[in-house]
């Protein structure tokens, strides 16, 4: 089921990189970046994350906060983090529950194969939790970049 703008956004809590529990109640109050992404350290979602942290200053100076997730282990996020020197924090999602609520988890095409997985999405989320944009099915590369131009010309 995808989320469109003015959904509200669903509720999670899952542990993130150093194995700490983090939930949307924390971040009442906070305009989130959401973003799902399939395995750390594949080339695509290593470009997807370094994007996001060489625009890590723009999502800040409009209040956003970042956040990834994927189903990988805390263990291995805390490693993607240290290697990329990711200035936020990432949440393991390895049952696939968030990204399900998200509508970031379904059916994918690749190569004429039909398998399930991680859609690489995007949900910009206001300090009301209210979904304020969702990017579905988003490229990897200059994604970061075309969500900061869209802030920035709000």
């Amino acid at each position: 089921m995808a989320l469109e703008t003015g959904s509200d956004a669903p509720a999670f809590s899952a542990p993130d990189q150093d194995g700490n529990i983090r939930s949307s109640q924390e971040f009442a109050g906070t305009k989130l970046a959401l973003y799902f992404y399939p395995r750390a350290f594949t080339p695509g979602c290593t470009t997807q994350a370094c994007d996001f942290r060489d625009r890590y200053e723009s999502f800040a100076m409009k209040g956003y906060t970042i956040l990834g997730v994927s189903p990988d282990t805390p263990e291995k996020l805390a490693k993607f983090k240290a290697r990329h020197d990711l200035p936020f924090d990432l949440l393991s999602d390895p049952d696939n529950k968030i990204s399900t609520a998200y509508g970031a988890y379904g059916t994918k095409k690749n190569y004429g194969r039909e398998y399930m997985g991680i859609i690489r999405s995007t949900f910009l989320i206001d300090a009301s939790g209210t979904v304020e944009s969702a990017y579905y099915n988003v490229r990897a590369k200059g994604h970061a970049e075309r969500i900061t131009t869209a802030i920035e010309a709000q």
